[in-house]
């Protein structure tokens, strides 16, 4: 009966990996078995106390109602400021659209601007609710294949190669998801080089931009002429450790704004009161503990580069944004689906394949370092023992 009564459009929605390898390993550890995950990507620190604070204190002054469908006015202008701040451009309110968690940016630009035949431009490896949504709608998603040797950056030839009379938009991620390449001020200048004065919106995916380890991730909206073309995607969740507060906002050009403030009216409504003042009290109170996680996830990074590279068959580039490794283990002859699932069968490790990041994640596992440094030891070590049976298995 079911298979006949659901909407065409429902085959074209995808999943997001990492949270079915999550259910299987939280089933795994109902067994008694000792999973560590390396699988989810959310930071393992605890929200800074002030802004639990701000939120506890919201409440009991009353913020439980409706607020503004696109943001109340206070953090759509502590938004502005911030974003012209880090982007070094102009952005009032108005630009401005608070949102229940980033993936609505996401969803609502796609919907609002891409129709069905339309293409859009993303990378792959990437995200896969990006795909995910353009099938939905029933444009043509186009992978750009982001390689290992060009230490994982957008190819700008591959790009201009297929931008056509189709394209409709481009997806940028940088820092990026799940590579942690980050794309530096020259490539973003020629990619801008090709969209300048198309119709073509760049969807600036900049959910990491605070977690880099040199210098300042750029954004391809501060080069000249490309605000208005370019839809900012940001938010909360890594930068202040409040993925389960489902905060984040788009930054667009006031047309733009007022269709996503429509789609947002039909679906949501509005954001949740308390968690907007939270927001508030996480721009402008103290900045120590994003800083802090910052250096620790440096640390880590380190620990799990060395640790993969200690391990034969396994090559590991050191990530430079994001809190994510993508080890090449094409060495091993194993597909990476199948290395994933033996992993955390046999090693009590979760991880992700390449593959649920795109056809061109073959050959990679992605690993979160979003635990300890004692957890990544740990696992590194469970990982290479595992291995060492897998060959002997291999090789009988």
């Amino acid at each position: 009966m079911f298979s006949q009564i659901f909407a065409e459009r429902m085959k074209h929605l995808g999943t997001e990996t990492a949270f079915e390898v999550l259910a299987k390993a939280k089933a795994l550890e109902r067994t008694g078995k000792d999973i560590i995950h390396l699988e989810i990507g959310e930071p393992d620190f605890d929200t800074p106390g002030n802004i639990i604070e701000s939120a506890v204190t919201a409440l009991r002054d009353g913020y439980t109602h409706y607020t503004p469908t696109p943001g109340i006015h206070e953090l759509r202008g502590a938004i502005a400021e911030y974003v012209a701040r880090t982007r070094g451009i102009p952005v009032e309110p108005e630009e401005v659209v608070v949102t229940p968690g980033g993936k609505p940016i996401m969803f609502f630009s796609i919907l609002t601007l891409v129709d069905p035949g339309d293409e859009v431009l993303l990378p792959d490896p990437g995200f896969p609710i990006y795909e995910s949504m353009v099938r939905f709608v029933g444009g043509i998603p186009v992978p750009i294949p982001l390689l290992e040797e060009n230490d994982f950056a957008l190819d700008v030839d591959r790009l201009r190669a297929r931008i056509g009379p189709k394209t409709k938009m481009i997806i940028l991620n940088s820092p990026q998801n799940p590579t942690g390449g980050v794309l530096s001020k020259t490539q973003l200048e020629e990619i801008a080089h090709l969209v300048q004065g198309k119709n073509i919106i760049v969807l600036s995916d900049e959910i990491y931009h605070r977690i880099v380890y040199e210098g300042e991730a750029a954004s391809i909206a501060s080069l000249p002429g490309m605000k208005e073309q370019t839809i900012i995607l940001d938010g909360f969740s890594k930068t202040y450790a409040m993925t389960g507060w489902r905060l984040g906002y788009g930054v667009m050009h006031p047309e733009i704004a007022e269709r996503i403030t429509r789609l947002m009216v039909n679906s949501n409504s509005c954001t949740a009161a308390f968690t907007q003042v939270a927001g508030i009290e996480a721009l402008t109170g103290p900045q120590d503990a994003p800083r802090d996680m910052v250096e620790q996830f440096r640390t880590r990074r380190d620990v799990i580069v060395e640790g993969l590279n200690s391990i034969p068959g396994i090559t590991c580039r050191k990530p430079r944004g994001a809190f994510y490794v993508f080890p090449n283990i094409s060495a091993l002859g194993v597909k990476c689906e199948l290395l994933a699932d033996y992993l955390l069968r046999e090693a009590s490790v979760a991880v992700l394949a390449g593959t649920s990041f795109g056809r061109y994640g073959e050959g990679y596992l992605r690993l979160s370092y979003a635990n300890s440094v004692e957890n990544i030891e740990k696992a590194v070590d469970r990982i290479a023992q595992a291995l060492q049976r897998l060959e002997k298995h291999m090789a009988s």
